[in-house]
C-alpha cells in the first residue's frame, strides 16, 4: 500500500538502517565533545572522553564478572556518577539495567532481586546492608554485590565487597560496546511501586529510550550544552531518560545526591544549572526555603514537574523566583514524561493565577507519542468539554514492551490498542488533558506511587485491627500522604502511634501512614468500604 511500483534493491542494509539506541549519543559525544564537561559531582569532574572510557570499563568489568547479553544488572544507587555511568555501561555490554528504588523495604528488594534475576548489583554503601539483607531473605542467592562507596558523603567502603573503582580499574578501556542489532531489544527493567500489590516489572526497549530522549529535547526547547541537575531519581523511569539525553546535546550532568533546598540553589548559582525535573514537592521546598538557604542567580531555570498535579498557588510563587515550569505527565510504563503542557503565546498576558491554572494541566502528547486520549468505560473518546471524566490512554513509540513475566497484565494494559494509565481526567476543548482523580486508589506522595492495598494489608496484620482503609490525605509538603481509617476489634486497644510504628517496621518510610483515624468505616450494602466518603473527611 503506497509502495513504488518496483522496490527492487531498496531493502534495509547496513548503510541505511541502524537500530536506534541511546548508546549512540555517548559514542557521538566522545568524538564531537571530547573535552566538554560531562558529569559533575563534588570534586568528580569528567569530560566526555573520560565519561565514555569509564562506561566502557564498566561494561568490560561486568563481562569479566560473567554478565552476558540479556542478563540483568541491578543498581541501588542515589544520583551519583556511578548511576549515570550504569545507564550506558550496563547496556553497552548487552545487559539490561534494573535501577531499584533506594527507598524500598527489604521484602520488596528481595522480591525484585528474585523476579528480575539480576546477576550483579551496584550498591551504594548507604544501602549495602539493605541489599545484603534482601539476599539473605532469598536464602543466600542473589546478585554479586559491587559496593559503591561515597566517603565524602559519609559512606566509606565497608571492605566486604569489591568496590566500583576496583571494577572499573580491572575493565578494558578498549572494550567494544555490544550495540543492539534490533532496537526492540530490552535496555531497562523498572519496577512499579506495586499499586495493586507486588510491583510489576516494566520493560523498556532501546527504540523507546532513544525516541523519548530525543523528543524531550524538542519539548523542553533544549539547545546545545545545557547544565542538568539530577533531582529526578535515576531509579525513577531511568531519571525520565534525561541521562540518556544529555550526550545528544553535549550537556553537563550535575549530580545531586541529597535533594535539599541549599543543594539545589548552590548548584544553580555555582554550577549554572539550566534544567532540572522534579515533583511538585521540590517546587514547594524551594518556595518555602528560608532566606539563608536561597541563592541569587541571573538566568532562567527550565523545570519539568510531574508526579502529582502541582498546586496553581505553588506555580504562581515559584516563577517570579526565576523558574519557568512546564507540567508534564507520564508513568513508568511510558518512560516517564509523555505529555506536556505546551505553552501558547496567546496566554502570555493572562494574570498570574490564570497562567498557573493552565500550567497545572497535564497537556498534550509529546512528539514521540502518537496519541493521548481520554476514554469512557466503553472505550470511546469523552466529550472535550473540560467536565466529562474518563481514563487517560495513550499509544506511541514511548510505550513499554510490557510487564516482565506477566502476559495477562500486559494484555490488560494494552486492551484496545492503547496503554491504559488508570488515571482519571477531563479533556479540555483545546485537547489538553487534566487529571481529575486517580483510579485504583493510588496515593502519590512526593512523586512516589503508594499502593493503598499494600498499606492496608500491613495494618490488617495488627492484632487490634478489624478493618482498615487507606486514602490520600492532602499535604502541603508531599502533595499527598497516606491516612489510615481504622475499625478496632471489639475490646481491643491501640492508638495512632502504635499503628504508625507497626507499619514503619514493615514498610518503606514513604508508605507509612502519616495519620490514623479511628471510626466506623462507611460501607455499601454489600460491605464495600466507601473510600470517597473518607476522602471527604480530609478535604
Amino acid at each position: 500500500m503506497g509502495w513504488l511500483a518496483d522496490e527492487t534493491g531498496l531493502e534495509k542494509n547496513a548503510a541505511n538502517f541502524v537500530a536506534l539506541t541511546p548508546l549512540s549519543f555517548l559514542n557521538r559525544a566522545r568524538d564531537v565533545f571530547p573535552d566538554k564537561l560531562a558529569v559533575v559531582y563534588r570534586d568528580h569532574r569528567v569530560t566526555y572522553r573520560q565519561y565514555h572510557e569509564r562506561c566502557t570499563r564498566l561494561a568490560s568489568g561486568l563481562v569479566k564478572l560473567g554478565v552476558a547479553s540479556g542478563d540483568v544488572v541491578a543498581t541501588i544507587l542515589p544520583n551519583i556518577p556511578a548511576h549515570t555511568e550504569a545507564h550506558f555501561g550496563v547496556p553497552a555490554c548487552g545487559a539490561i539495567l534494573n535501577a531499584i528504588n533506594t527507598r524500598l523495604d527489604v521484602n520488596t528488594v528481595s522480591y525484585i532481586f528474585d523476579h528480575g534475576g539480576a546477576k550483579v548489583a551496584l550498591v551504594d554503601t548507604q544501602f549495602i546492608e539493605l541489599a545484603e539483607a534482601a539476599i539473605v531473605q532469598n536464602g543466600g542467592t542473589g546478585p554479586t554485590l559491587i559496593e559503591v562507596p561515597d566517603a565524602a558523603a559519609g559512606f566509606p567502603a565497608t571492605g566486604r565487597h569489591t568496590t566500583y573503582d576496583a571494577l572499573l580499574a580491572g575493565g578494558d578501556a578498549d572494550f567494544q560496546w555490544i550495540m543492539p542489532e534490533d532496537e526492540w531489544e530490552s535496555i531497562a527493567l523498572n519496577y512499579t511501586s506495586g499499586t495493586t500489590g507486588r510491583p510489576k516489572g516494566v520493560v523498556y526497549h532501546h527504540r523507546g529510550a532513544y525516541l523519548n530522549a530525543m523528543g524531550q529535547v524538542i519539548s523542553w526547547r533544549i539547545t546545545l550544552h545545557p547544565r542538568y541537575l539530577t533531582i529526578v531519581p535515576l531509579f525513577h523511569c531511568n531519571g525520565w531518560c534525561h541521562t540518556w539525553m544529555m550526550p545528544a546535546v553535549g550537556g553537563t550532568i550535575v549530580c545531586c545526591r541529597d535533594i535539599t533546598a541549599p543543594a539545589i540553589f548552590d548548584a544553580i548559582a555555582d554550577e549554572k544549572v539550566t534544567h532540572f525535573g522534579g515533583a511538585p514537592i521540590v517546587l514547594n521546598m524551594l518556595v518555602n526555603a528560608p532566606a539563608d538557604q536561597k541563592r541569587d542567580f541571573n538566568h532562567i531555570v527550565e523545570v519539568f514537574t510531574a508526579g502529582a498535579p502541582p498546586a496553581p498557588a505553588t506555580l504562581a510563587k515559584i516563577e517570579p523566583m526565576g523558574f519557568n515550569v512546564t507540567q508534564v505527565y507520564g508513568l513508568t510504563e511510558v518512560y516517564g514524561p509523555s505529555t506536556e503542557c505546551t505553552w501558547d503565546s496567546a496566554w502570555d498576558d493572562l494574570g498570574t493565577d490564570e497562567r498557573a491554572a493552565i500550567k497545572a494541566r497535564q497537556g498534550v502528547a509529546m512528539p514521540f507519542m502518537e496519541d493521548v486520549a481520554v476514554w469512557d468505560s466503553a472505550g470511546q473518546q469523552i466529550s472535550r468539554d473540560g467536565k466529562a471524566q474518563g481514563e487517560i490512554v495513550m499509544r506511541g513509540n514511548g510505550t513499554m514492551k510490557g510487564y516482565y513475566k506477566n502476559p495477562q497484565a500486559t494484555a490488560e494494559a494494552f486492551e484496545g490498542g492503547y496503554f491504559h494509565s488508570g488515571d482519571i481526567a477531563v479533556h479540555h476543548p483545546n485537547t489538553y488533558v487534566q487529571i481529575a482523580d486517580r483510579a485504583k486508589d493510588i496515593i502519590i506522595s512526593g512523586g512516589e506511587n503508594i499502593s493503598s492495598v499494600e498499606v492496608e494489608g500491613t495494618l490488617m496484620a495488627h492484632p487490634a485491627v478489624s478493618l482498615c482503609a487507606v486514602v490520600a490525605k492532602p499535604d502541603e509538603k508531599w502533595g499527598e500522604v497516606p491516612c489510615a481509617f481504622i475499625e478496632l476489634k471489639e475490646g481491643a486497644e491501640a492508638n495512632e502511634a502504635d499503628l504508625i510504628a507497626f507499619a514503619r517496621e514493615r514498610l518503606a518510610g514513604f508508605k507509612t501512614p502519616k495519620a490514623v483515624v479511628f471510626c466506623e468505616l462507611p460501607k455499601t450494602s454489600t460491605g464495600k468500604i466507601q473510600k470517597f466518603e473518607l476522602r471527604k473527611q480530609l478535604q
